[in-house]
């Protein structure tokens, strides 16, 4: 079947600000969805106590540590189709989708099955000797394990989604499945006097409605663009080679996520709950200033893709003061509702007094986290994934681990936790504004 997409369509590669917020605002919707659920479901359980939300938050830690290395199904996926729509190959470009789903449902089984097996020590590592928070996190991750195959054929499908600059078909898909599980949480939790077990069950909702919508429409758009349905190992083999950089990436991610979480909870369920509450927060705003770099993933690629170095350059400063001013507005937000917002979430006193101490934290991260993130978009619609590997490694294990470290070693609370995130953060932005200034992540062509 011919290609329908010409290289040269203006649509395709317009590179202005009305082009980035066309492909961005569709992208928020899908980007805040997920963590928009969990924050609604972070503030029900919230109050059930503070017990209850540590146990959700060391749960979804360790879902968040499992789902982790397959967020190259997501990412690299759109880099690779991206490419391809604009050399004008849509069909090769779907193909990459159906390649993706095919490894998101083989990694969704073996991760499903790992993670019954070990639920109940990696719980114990990271709870240590808090009992009752170990039990409500090993009930509520048990269940919400069985979602996994729907989060990973989600990730792939809204990567070549975005890959071929479709952005308005999953956002219905997944805020329609998680609104439904939004409505569904509190019923649960409350009127069905599930507890937790209420809050897993409405998240797996979520994500096998979505599963079975994604993959409904990667049938439709195969059976039209003529892509073959059928595994195809070379294409497979291929997305592993990218997946490994951005699995490294992800990796040293989640170890700091989990590291600070355990030292989190060893001191006190009042910390671990506050900690909980930030790093939703966190999860959520930065998901939300996300959306630019799904633009820029998509405008890069396809202007690499097409040979024109020259509008990728464009799209990454242009995405960069979009996500810098857009983080300053969320700055100015969490400063005006210091003592609201937490209150939402919790009812405890001494969980809204250990959220004040993260809070200066969270806000002041915001604008520099708004340009990081667009320069990740960057550096993966460009395919230099490798880069964004190394920099964040560097981040990590030189900055955010030892600040960490050093907290449970010297008692500095989780403001010390805090500071080593936003260390994580400027390291990162340096490390990305160094290499975008260069030519070395522009090369062009199809690949």
């Amino acid at each position: 079947m011919p290609d329908h997409t010409d290289p040269g369509d203006s649509a395709l590669l317009t590179t202005g600000y009305r082009r980035i917020l066309a492909l961005t605002v569709p992208a928020l919707g899908v980007l805040a969805a997920e963590p928009l659920y969990l924050l609604v479901d972070t503030a029900v359980v919230g109050h059930l106590g503070a017990v209850a939300l540590g146990g959700l938050a060391l749960g979804a830690a360790i879902v968040s540590l499992v789902v982790a290395p397959a967020t190259f199904l997501e990412y690299g996926t759109t880099g690779r189709a991206a490419r391809l729509h604009g050399a004008g190959r849509r069909r090769d470009a779907v193909s990459e989708g159906v390649q993706a789903t095919w490894l998101a449902l083989g990694a969704g089984a073996v991760l499903l099955a790992a993670g019954e097996l070990l639920a109940g020590r990696l719980i114990g590592a990271l709870a240590g000797g808090t009992t009752e928070v170990r039990t409500g996190a090993e009930t509520w991750l048990r269940i919400a394990l069985i979602g996994l195959p729907g989060v990973l054929v989600s990730m792939a499908g809204n990567g070549w989604m975005r890959g071929v600059q479709e952005t308005r078909r999953p956002l219905v898909i997944v805020l329609g499945a998680n609104l439904l599980s939004a409505g569904l949480s509190p019923l649960l939790v409350y009127a069905a006097h599930l507890g937790l077990r209420g809050s897993a069950i409405a998240n797996v909702v979520a994500q096998v409605v979505a599963m079975t919508l994604f993959l409904r429409a990667l049938a439709k758009e195969g059976a039209k663009e003529g892509a073959p349905l059928r595994p195809q190992w070379t294409i497979i083999r291929r997305q592993l080679v990218v997946g490994r950089d951005l699995f490294l990436r992800t990796a040293v991610f989640e170890l700091n996520f989990l590291v600070a979480a355990a030292v989190a909870a060893r001191m006190g369920a009042a910390q671990i709950a506050a900690h909980q509450i930030g790093m939703q927060l966190w999860s959520f705003l930065a998901l939300v200033l996300d959306a630019y770099a799904i633009a820029a993933q998509s405008l890069v690629g396809a202007a690499l893709g097409a040979d024109r170095a020259s509008d990728a350059r464009r799209v990454a400063w242009r995405v960069t003061r979009l996500g810098t001013a857009t983080g300053a507005v969320f700055a100015a937000l969490l400063v005006a509702g210091w003592y609201v917002v937490p209150a939402l979430f919790t009812s405890d006193a001494h969980v809204q007094a250990q959220a004040h101490v993260v809070w200066p934290w969270l806000a002041a991260m915001q604008p520099l986290g708004g340009a990081v993130f667009a320069l990740d978009g960057v550096l993966i619609g460009a395919g230099d994934v490798g880069f964004m590997r190394t920099v964040t490694a560097v981040a990590g294990l030189g900055g955010f681990l030892p600040v960490t470290v050093l907290t449970a070693t010297l008692g500095w609370g989780l403001g010390g936790i805090w500071a080593g995130l936003t260390l994580f953060v400027v390291l990162r932005l340096a490390g990305m504004i160094w290499r975008v200034n260069g030519s070395r992540w522009s090369l062009s062509g199809a690949g």
